[in-house]
């Protein structure tokens, strides 16, 4: 190995002291040599500590930054890029000027123990190993925080305005109801029309489906209007030519199509209109008021009992294909509100009846209303859509109310000719 494995030269960047004894031509430290090679080895200089720089070291020094432990150890693991790196084995090569200071080589515990010694008094080196294992580590936990509170149940709709309107709607029905009946089939005739605009307009808009929506509001009006005044015969008679009328609107369109609007055209006819019918059916009677009265009071109060109940005790659900939000434990609370409001009603409203008689008559009706609001689920859900309508605040559009309404009144109307007489 040449001299210069040995170090720089003392007079060229060298802070360390003065060299004792000889500097050329000694034997390089190791185990295979005596104690006098050893003590010949000159000492590692710490550079943070000394207080004084020479003329030109500071110009070397300004490329590498201060001395840190993090370099290496010995000179064969000097850095890449550094400086060439002496070749090992030949003593022909010429001195080169270090650009730094480099210690001298002594035995290999001698050096381990003076870096050792050197670490005392700077920053400790920290290897990649550790440096990734104190990644690792992880954070010290915080305080316990308080759980959160449970989310409190939403009614999924604005209450107030849903109230406000329930209240409102209610006071025109009942005023209309007991003192022009007249009036009466004109709110359910409009209310009628109105319900067969929200679903045309919703069948066009999500299926592309195109049933004509002149012969069903005209028809649906006169059904609303012959079975007030012809009875179940007018009614039916209305029906088939509100059905026919369809038929032969569409036929003034391309037939593309045909078909599936007229379908649907006749599908609403039925729904909507006919099922309405049965309201001016009941109010034909002699104590129509009442019996309509009692229509409208079964059904609204199956309606709260079911979603009382299901709110607050709801678990278990009844259908969660068709409507996610109905559970068994609100049919439950519908069942028994509307058996109890039927016993008071037929007990106290309807003439001639019997408190038993209000029992089966709520049944039938939570059973009707429950089936009528999933039948409507179930178009909504295959339209993809929430609501039928805008046009009731808190409550969506006219369907949405007539879904419970319009399956229950045959229902209700059937029982009461069975339980009292037709009127």
């Amino acid at each position: 190995m040449n001299d210069s494995s040995w170090g720089a030269p003392t007079g060229a960047g060298y802070w360390g002291p003065p060299v004792q004894g000889p500097s050329q031509g000694a034997s390089p430290a190791g185990p295979a040599y005596d104690q006098h090679a050893v003590e010949e080895t000159r000492p590692m200089p710490i550079v943070p500590e000394m207080p004084d720089v020479p003329a030109g070291g500071r110009d070397q020094d300004d490329d590498r930054g201060a001395a840190r432990p993090s370099g290496p150890l010995f000179r064969d693991e000097s850095p890449s890029g550094s400086r060439d790196e002496p070749s090992r084995g030949t003593h022909d090569e010429q001195p080169r000027e270090s650009t730094e200071h480099e210690p001298p080589r002594g035995t290999q515990h001698e050096t381990q123990h003076q870096t050792h010694r050197q670490t005392q008094h700077q920053t400790p080196y920290v290897t990649p190993h550790e440096a990734q294992h104190e990644s690792r580590q992880e954070p010290m936990p915080s305080a316990a925080q308080p759980d959160p509170a449970p989310p409190k149940k939403s009614a999924g709709r604005d209450l107030g305005a849903a109230i406000g309107v329930g209240v409102g709607l209610g006071a025109v029905i009942v005023a209309s109801l007991f003192i022009v009946k007249a009036v009466f089939i004109g709110v359910v005739a409009v209310a009628v029309v109105v319900g067969l605009w929200e679903l045309t307009s919703r069948l066009e808009e999500r299926k592309g489906i195109k049933a004509p929506l002149v012969p069903l509001a005209v028809g649906g009006a006169a059904m609303v209007v012959a079975g007030y005044v012809r009875g179940t015969e007018g009614a039916w008679v209305a029906m088939a030519l509100t059905a026919l009328a369809v038929l032969v609107w569409r036929m003034t369109e391309p037939p593309e199509g045909y078909l599936r609007d007229v379908t649907a055209g006749v599908f609403a006819a039925f729904y909507v209109p006919f099922l309405a019918t049965f309201v001016a059916l009941m109010l034909a009677a002699d104590d129509g008021p009442q019996r309509v009265l009692t229509f409208l009071l079964l059904t609204v109060v199956s309606d709260t009992g079911a979603y009382a109940i299901g709110w607050r005790f709801g678990k278990h659900k009844l259908a969660p294909r068709i409507s996610p939000g109905k559970t068994r434990e609100g049919l439950v609370g519908a069942v028994t509100f509307a058996m109890a409001a039927g016993a008071l009603c037929m007990q106290f409203l309807i003439e001639d009846g019997v408190w038993w008689q209000g029992l089966l008559l709520g049944l039938a009706v939570a059973a009707s209303a429950t089936l009528g609001d999933l039948g409507e689920s179930m178009i909504k859900r295959d339209l993809g859509i929430k609501d039928m309508g805008t046009l009731l605040p808190g409550h969506g559009g006219i369907m949405d109310r007539l879904d419970s309404l319009l399956p229950t009144a045959p229902v209700v109307w059937l029982l009461l000719v069975i339980f009292v007489g037709a009127g």
